[in-house]
């Protein structure tokens, strides 16, 4: 895809809206980004970025653990990691399966197809004894507020709700995108040539994901301004979605059987 992303001489800046208040379930979220993105001067083939914690929110996707009644597998999970047999229960609703355990840590595979800890299940920035979940379709909360937005801004503009998640071999966590609206969060550069003359033939930028940790720099946890305005991107149009982010199994070399000599099956 030639003439998207950053070029040398491009210059991007990142511009984080202003204070959002406590979201509850029922907000209008979408149009409370589109007014702050108004006011943070929104144009035509902008990013907006948000953290998913507010579109959780809004969509009532926030549990009392008080209200959870462990199973069985929830209880053997939780003697096995120290951790609340509700809380386990919650993390099994949202996962396809458990990945990985070590101690307290559970990496598993959510029904969205992410993998990361405890399924997307947050305590943080939010009340005490509650947990927030990731949306159930990320990517339809994002065409939500795209349209919104798109219309305040009399044009496209691009959506990304991020989430902040551990990687495998690197330390530290950074912020991913798991919603995408108004691009194309890949870009496929196989094909074209590097410097020297060589064809690329095996190159994808995850240009959503960049967006999402470019934005998580400013947008922390406790800053109450959970959304920033990418600009000076150029994203190729398209319905956009997270999907394409996510590395299919069967082309995943690290959940593949492996034998004794570290070759994959």
């Amino acid at each position: 895809m030639s003439g998207v992303g950053a070029a040398p001489g491009d210059q991007v800046s990142i511009t984080v809206l202003g204070h959002l208040p406590e979201i509850v379930p029922g907000h209008d979220i979408a149009g409370m980004l589109a007014d702050a993105a108004l006011q943070a001067g929104v144009r035509p083939g902008d990013v907006l970025a948000v953290a998913h914690k507010v579109v959780s929110k809004a969509e009532g996707r926030v549990v009392r653990l008080a209200d959870i009644r462990p199973g069985d597998e929830a209880r053997r999970i939780a003697d096995a990691t120290g951790k609340d047999p509700a809380l386990c229960e919650v993390i099994l609703g949202e996962s396809r399966r458990i990945v990985r355990r070590r101690r307290s840590l559970l990496v598993c595979e959510t029904h969205q197809g992410f993998i990361c800890a405890n399924a997307g299940v947050d305590a943080s920035n939010t009340a005490e004894g509650t947990v927030v979940l990731l949306p159930v379709d990320p990517d339809a909360s994002a065409r939500r507020i795209q349209h919104a937005l798109s219309q305040a801004a009399g044009g496209r503009v691009g959506v990304v709700i991020t989430d902040t998640h551990g990687r495998a071999f690197r330390r530290g966590l950074v912020n991913v995108a798991v919603g995408v609206a108004g691009f194309a969060p890949v870009l496929d550069h196989r094909g074209g040539r590097d410097r020297e003359g060589r064809m690329l033939v095996a190159t994808d930028q995850a240009l959503g994901d960049e967006i999402a940790a470019a934005a998580g720099m400013l947008i922390g946890k406790s800053s109450g301004r959970p959304a920033a305005l990418v600009r000076g991107l150029r994203t190729a149009p398209a319905p956009g979605t997270s999907r394409d982010l996510v590395r299919r199994e069967d082309q995943d070399v690290f959940r593949a059987p492996v034998g004794a000599d570290g070759v994959v099956a």
